[in-house]
């Protein structure tokens, strides 16, 4: 099995949702599974997607805690200028999306990992840009 970028909006979901819902509840499984074995990977700004705007200084530190257990993943340069090279592509067919969208999709093509996100606008991304998401 190939390593997986794991998005912000799962870990919100997994980490952040007070009553899932019978598919939230199999999306957090996956997610268990994947750090379980190892698969999940991640990287700083995703981490700090993670902890931005919780206002709660007690929850912002268990929280700041228990992501410790997960590295960053080390993004170099060229993962920076393909992430560029992604927005200009998208940007230039009609696609907007967020620099970091765009980083998460450059790590991932570049290291062969796949995305698990919830967002759908991954889905247009995938239109213009190589990459393989988590289903």
């Amino acid at each position: 099995m190939k390593f997986v970028l794991v998005d912000t909006s799962v870990w919100s979901l997994a980490l952040r949702k007070k009553r899932p819902d019978s598919n939230d509840k199999k999306l957090i499984e996956y997610l268990s599974f994947l750090i379980r074995n190892r698969y999940a990977v991640m990287i700083g700004p995703i981490r700090q997607e993670i902890l931005s705007g919780i206002s709660d200084e007690d929850k912002f530190r268990e929280l700041k805690k228990a992501l410790k257990a997960f590295p960053d993943f080390e993004i170099t340069i060229e993962d920076y200028e393909q992430a560029a090279a992604y927005y200009n592509i998208c940007r230039s067919n009609g696609i907007q999306g967020s620099h970091i969208d765009y980083l998460i999709c450059s790590v991932a093509h570049n290291n062969d990992f796949l995305i698990f996100t919830l967002d759908k606008d991954f889905e247009q991304y995938r239109k213009y840009i190589d990459i393989e998401l988590f289903t």
